[in-house]
């Protein structure tokens, strides 16, 4: 009786809202005291009133406290497709929400879209009334599509977060204004113009110093997945040049000073190869993502590998949440579609005792460890494995409880058994800190003689079975880690003050020579920038972008503690100079050794300079001949850094097979980077802006006049694949515009 009535009161509410859909009436979420008919909540650890009256629009709003993570999540009893955006009014200082729309059909979601993207002012005493445009999310500018979208979502960030929220409407329309957004210099002699809605180009004039400049021709370009704006680039009958730039669009005008020339040259007789396996990251989202980008290789990596068990497809994530075991994504499926979609792979073998036994156990209940720091906002029952001084409790955990054993031979029948096969692998992740990440896995400090000694014995193990897999180790952390164990420096004392990297790879050496088979093939390390940009103000973005330097510069000092209390024994210990530095460890320890990178990040995958610093880091990777680098963790494909990527190899857009000589008369790294790729005796120019406000201007010695393919992001223009085919007249005087990084293909 009771099933009989929920099941018609279900259909009841499906009629309803297909009734509310078929007809793209604007649809009501919630308008005072209660969510509208056919809509459910489906919200979770927070705490929410429908009715509140301490701040409101109308008659009352939504109350919402969220804990971390949690979130205000209504699902309708039916779908909305068709609709052009959403319409609400929210009130609070300022909380750190995003909001997604999702498919439960599917499972499907759209991109996170952050509060602040869409306005950075809300109050926490009066309402604002804000507008997602579903045919140009904000922070993305993609599109949400006809999906089977049914559920909304409000999520809070690590903190936490306290608003109102009123008046939340699904609505039929939105009227785009025709609108100019920007225009701005670009390379010889174009100007760019970014629009929305229906422009009219010919009002569009440019002056330089003083002088009006014909427009000889123009190219319109629609990005495919970020529709709503548009470039045209106009070409100008005569090339840029130092001086006013003048350029009026209706009642608009757009003023910049155009710089000095800085000269350089570029030699592509003069080439260092570049391995393509450069352009990689962690764990991507798909098959097209993969081709979107120009993905290399796939790293299946990070903490939650190191307790994977492949017989049972569970893992946990350690000290990442609460040390709960989870189901996992089979890393044989992974490795046979990141392959097919042409990416190689760099899968990590768990290599501690133990592994995952179902996806359910955790290893600190409440009810075993009652006095810890935090609990997870969805599973109270399960801790942080923090007592509220920060300690351990004490006795650890048996490991039985969550976890099965695990060792070579187990390693040996997954290997042997899968049907798609690694190209590299990882022996496990930041093994080093195992007593921190895995406290519950391996509760003691690993020293230098277990982590050599556990990546001997699974190295062993992968290369018996799979005789052509490339070996990478030991995959430390962080600069810190390069040079000591969590033992400390009584370690360091017991192996002859000799520091971890270079003894790693002098025992390596060693192993070969006694087993009589190279077990390592790449020195693999995690590179995170040292220093604190995490304000993201002005002052923490110019430093963010100067960080690059610390990849190749040797009289570059760090501004982080490494700049002034290094804690090792190596030479110019204040500046890392990593890429260099690494590969001089090698050459004295373990020559043939390739260097790979398998954790590195921009420090704001979001901000637009987190997408210029990868441009640098890009370009540098080639320059400077690392083997390998997979970017932690995923990069949204049409944010900053994901675009870093699409810049050089998206949609098979090749950078070169080498890296050509640049010289550059007056070199400025902390603002600017010039990196020039050559193949077939076709040069690629990418030079990336880190001004904030100003252009650049080169006169680059040795660049062929003629067709150009050209890809830009960044500036005034925004965060977009904006790209066109453009004719260089003149290689003088090549504007980029501040914040701007641009790849110019010799056709």
């Amino acid at each position: 009786m009771l099933a009989g009535f929920s099941w018609l009161k279900a259909a009841a509410f499906t009629t309803i809202a297909a009734v509310f859909v078929n007809a793209l009436d604007d649809l009501t979420i919630y308008s005072d005291s209660a969510l509208a008919q056919g809509w459910e909540n489906w919200s979770w650890s927070s705490t929410i009133d429908f009715a509140a009256t301490d701040l409101f629009s109308g008659s009352s709003s939504i109350s919402v406290n969220s804990s971390q993570y949690a979130a205000l999540s209504v699902k309708l009893e039916g779908t909305f497709p068709g609709y052009a955006g959403m319409r609400f009014d929210i009130a609070g200082a300022q909380p750190d929400i995003q909001i997604f729309f999702q498919s439960t059909t599917d499972n499907s979601q759209s991109p996170n879209i952050a509060l602040s993207a869409i306005s950075k002012t809300v109050s926490p005493t009066e309402f604002s009334s804000l507008l997602i445009d579903f045919n140009s999310l904000p922070g993305s500018g993609a599109q949400l599509g006809n999906g089977t979208w049914d559920r909304i979502t409000i999520q809070a960030g690590g903190n936490g977060a306290f608003y109102h929220i009123d008046n939340i409407v699904l609505v039929a329309s939105i009227v785009i204004t025709p609108e100019f957004l920007s225009a701005e210099p670009l390379a010889n002699n174009v100007v760019a113009v970014t629009t929305q809605g229906a422009v009219d180009l010919t009002s569009v004039k440019v002056a330089l110093n003083g002088k009006s400049v014909a427009v000889t021709g123009q190219t319109t370009y629609s990005p495919i997945d970020t529709p709503a704006k548009t470039i045209t680039y106009l070409t100008l009958k005569s090339s840029l040049a130092p001086g006013s730039l003048v350029i009026t669009a209706g009642e608009l005008s757009f003023n910049h000073t155009l710089p000095a020339v800085q000269y350089g040259s570029i030699v592509q007789a003069v080439k260092t190869p570049i391995n393509p396996m450069v352009y990689g990251v962690n764990f991507p989202t798909s098959a097209s993502y993969i081709q979107h980008l120009g993905v290399t290789i796939s790293r299946w990596g990070g903490n939650a590998v190191t307790a994977y068990n492949p017989f049972g497809g569970f893992t946990n994530a350690g000290n990442d949440w609460y040390f709960e075991n989870r189901a996992s994504d089979s890393a044989d499926d992974w490795i046979g579609w990141v392959g097919a979609a042409g990416s190689q792979s760099l899968v990590t073998i768990p290599a501690l005792d133990w592994v995952s036994k179902d996806a359910t156990s955790y290893s600190y209940p409440k009810t075993a460890f009652p006095d810890q720091q935090k609990f997870d906002p969805y599973n109270a029952d399960a801790g942080n494995g923090l007592l509220p001084n920060g300690s351990y409790p004490n006795p650890s955990p048996d490991q039985h409880n969550v976890y099965t054993p695990w060792n070579t031979s187990l390693a040996q029948q997954w290997l042997t058994g899968l049907k798609n096969k690694p190209n590299i692998v990882t022996i496990d992740n930041e093994i080093e800190i195992a007593s921190s990440t895995h406290q519950d896995m391996h509760p003691d400090p690993i020293g230098y003689d277990e982590e050599l000694s556990r990546v001997v014995n699974f190295g062993k193990a992968a290369k018996a079975v799979l005789p052509d897999v490339l070996v990478a180790a030991p995959s430390t952390c962080s600069w810190w880690f390069y040079w000591t164990s969590t033992i400390g420096y009584t370690d360091n004392a017991a192996h002859n003050n000799i520091d971890f990297i270079p003894w790693f790879l002098a025992e390596m050496k060693k192993v070969e020579t006694s087993y009589g088979k190279r077990l390592l093939d790449y020195l693999d390390i995690h590179y995170y920038f040292q220093a604190d940009t995490s304000a993201n103000d002005d002052a923490a973005k110019a430093l963010r972008l100067r960080a690059t330097r610390s990849l190749w510069d040797t009289g570059y000092v760090d501004e982080s503690w490494v700049g002034s209390d290094p804690q090792n024994h190596q030479w110019n210990p204040t500046s890392i100079n990593l890429i260099p530095r690494m590969k001089t460890l090698i050459a004295q320890n373990y020559p043939g050794t390739k260097l790979s990178i398998s954790e590195w990040s921009s420090t704001n995958d979001a901000d637009i300079t987190g997408g210029l610093v990868t441009v640098d880091v890009l370009g540098l990777f080639g320059k400077y001949g690392v083997d390998a680098a997979t970017y932690w963790a995923t990069p949204d494909e049409l944010g900053p850094v994901g675009l870093a990527y699409w810049l050089y190899r998206g949609y098979g857009v090749h950078f070169g097979s080498s890296s050509a000589q640049v010289n550059l008369a007056s070199p400025n790294p902390d603002t600017q980077g010039v990196y020039a790729g050559t193949e077939g005796g076709k040069l690629t120019l990418v030079i990336v802006n880190k001004n904030p406000s100003t252009p650049v201007a080169f006169d680059l010695a040795n660049v062929p006049t003629g067709s150009y393919f050209i890809r830009h992001f960044g500036g005034a223009a925004g965060v977009a694949k904006w790209q066109s085919t453009i004719t260089l007249k003149s290689s003088n005087y090549i504007v980029v515009p501040s914040y701007t990084a641009v790849f110019l293909q010799q056709k």
